[in-house]
């Protein structure tokens, strides 16, 4: 299949979801509302949120998402979501072009399991600067590899730290840590660390250090030392030293994985553990390929701050490198096999268990159509994975069977994003709240136990008041909207009777009451 006809199906597949969905509360819209500061100040290499400095994010990502805020007049989410896409179209092609290095490699295989790689898939369609990063790291990497190979010097010892800056000034000090380590420990295997100059040397140096002088005094002029401290201290060597956000214990990695690289994890990690073990990573593609997958883990370990997104560089990486290995190993291995046929045995049961999940009150908006036909698409490709593995005896067809048969599943699911927004985010309960104040002519919005609902301003074009239970008993002539979760309302009995006579309206899991 041509790689083309590939990104079309992996664009197809994820277009309803990118057309349709809601902004999530937790990350997009606090990212929304950091744009519109900016435009709003006037700031360009410093940030605040709800007026409060922001120094955790470089700026290249907010300033392609301020371009598009300037030149579409609004937030767009498919606008957004290309920010992701893209560059994971340009990770994907970049691996299969470095991988034809190494006769019989399989790029169609390749592609579909990197575009059905769990967190590659997820982040792919979020806002969310992870993706941009990767593919600059990969870009550098990229580089090294032809600079390694003596390919292009005078044009690649320019674009190596070009990369790498860029990296650095999409999400921040991963972007120069992977590569820096990658390549050390790759060059200290091959025994040929007398060549690291070569690539690390006085001209990647001054261009590295040319774009973070320019960066650092934007930001200094902008926002003063108090948010050159916060950028280069508090975000960065605190939270590789001791985080004071997302702190997890060294081994988070090592259990994060699994879930990670589904429904490829027993089968990545199976063969790239294997093939260590008997020495089958021979070429010097596969052994910079297995050398960036184990430096990155280990580099990532140390860190104090970690989360299952930080390990998206090691992706492209650990998949390519299993399409690498996988014909060293006999077409009738069992474990192989077996790697394979658990995930395709959860994929059958993904429609029993919705049916369960959606009769509980937790998870009732699950029971739809839509989400029946998807989870039902997943349970026939289990079973079509199953018939690959044992009746044709082939891997590779199993593969592409699965990622097929999932992409049509998120196809599917995609159209069901007008019923799940009011669940996923704050658009449609925004949109109602405003249309009542205007009816009632009130003017304050009151918010109860709601997380990060000091961001709903983008919606509501202005600032919430968090409130206390204390408040909403407390009788008042003010007229006033009232947002609150429906399950506080269902456990607290005095917030229950204290609105029971109120106007309400409930909008997936969130209730508005109006006061008086």
């Amino acid at each position: 299949m041509k790689k083309s006809h590939l990104f079309l199906i992996w664009f197809v597949a994820l277009l309803p979801i990118l057309l349709m969905r809601d902004f999530t509360p937790s990350n997009e819209l606090r990212y929304l509302n950091i744009v519109d500061e900016a435009l709003q100040n006037g700031n360009i290499f410093t940030f605040t949120n709800q007026g409060e400095l922001y120094a955790d994010k470089p700026p290249l990502h907010f300033w392609l998402m301020m371009a598009g805020k300037r030149i579409l007049g609004a937030h767009r989410m498919w606008y957004y979501a290309l920010l992701s896409i893209i560059p994971a179209l340009v990770i994907i092609a970049t691996m299969t072009r470095w991988m034809r290095r190494q006769q019989g490699t399989d790029e169609t295989t390749t592609s579909l399991m990197l575009m059905t790689t769990g967190l590659f898939i997820g982040v792919g369609i979020i806002v969310r600067m992870d993706m941009l990063m990767t593919m600059f790291i990969v870009l550098s990497l990229y580089t090294f590899y032809q600079m390694y190979q003596g390919e292009k010097l005078k044009r690649n010892s320019l674009l190596f730290p070009l990369y790498i800056f860029l990296a650095l000034f999409s999400k921040g000090p991963l972007g120069i840590l992977i590569p820096f380590v990658s390549t050390l420990v790759f060059l200290a295997y091959k025994k040929k660390l007398s060549d690291f100059p070569r690539y690390w040397g006085w001209k990647s140096l001054a261009i590295l250090l040319t774009g973070c002088l320019i960066w650092f005094t934007g930001v200094y002029l902008e926002g003063g030392s108090e948010y050159i401290h916060n950028l280069l201290f508090r975000q960065t060597v605190g939270r590789g030293i001791n985080a004071f956000h997302h702190k997890e214990p060294f081994y988070y990695y090592a259990i994060s994985s699994w879930y990670v690289l589904a429904p490829w994890s027993l089968l990545s990690i199976g063969i790239f553990v294997v093939s260590l073990y008997q020495k089958k990573i021979r070429s010097d593609l596969e052994q910079f390929f297995a050398i960036t997958v184990l430096s990155s883990f280990i580099l990532l370990s140390i860190i104090s701050a970690k989360l299952a997104i930080y390990s998206l560089p090691v992706i492209p990486f650990l998949i390519c490198l299993t399409l690498l290995l996988l014909p060293k190993f006999h077409s009738g291995n069992r474990w192989i096999a077996l790697s394979l046929a658990i995930p395709a045995i959860i994929l059958i049961l993904s429609l029993p268990a919705v049916i369960l999940l959606s009769g509980s009150e937790e998870m009732h908006y699950l029971g739809i159509p839509l989400i029946y036909a998807s989870t039902g698409i997943l349970s026939l490709t289990g079973v079509m994975t199953i018939y690959q593995l044992y009746k044709k005896s082939s891997v590779v067809a199993a593969i592409r069977s699965m990622s097929l048969g999932i992409l049509l599943s998120i196809f599917i699911a995609g159209w069901s994003m007008p019923q799940l927004n009011p669940y996923l985010g704050w658009r449609e309960l925004c949109e109602k709240a405003t249309a009542l104040s205007e009816e009632h002519g009130v003017d304050e919005f009151w918010v109860h136990r709601i997380s990060r609902a000091e961001n709903m301003d983008v919606y509501l074009g202005k600032d919430i008041i968090k409130v206390e239970k204390e408040e909403i008993l407390r009788p008042s002539a003010e007229k006033k909207l009232l947002l609150l979760p429906t399950k506080v309302i269902q456990r607290d009995s005095e917030i229950r009777r204290a609105i029971q006579d109120k106007e309400q309206y409930r909008i997936g899991d969130h209730t508005i009451v109006i006061f008086p």
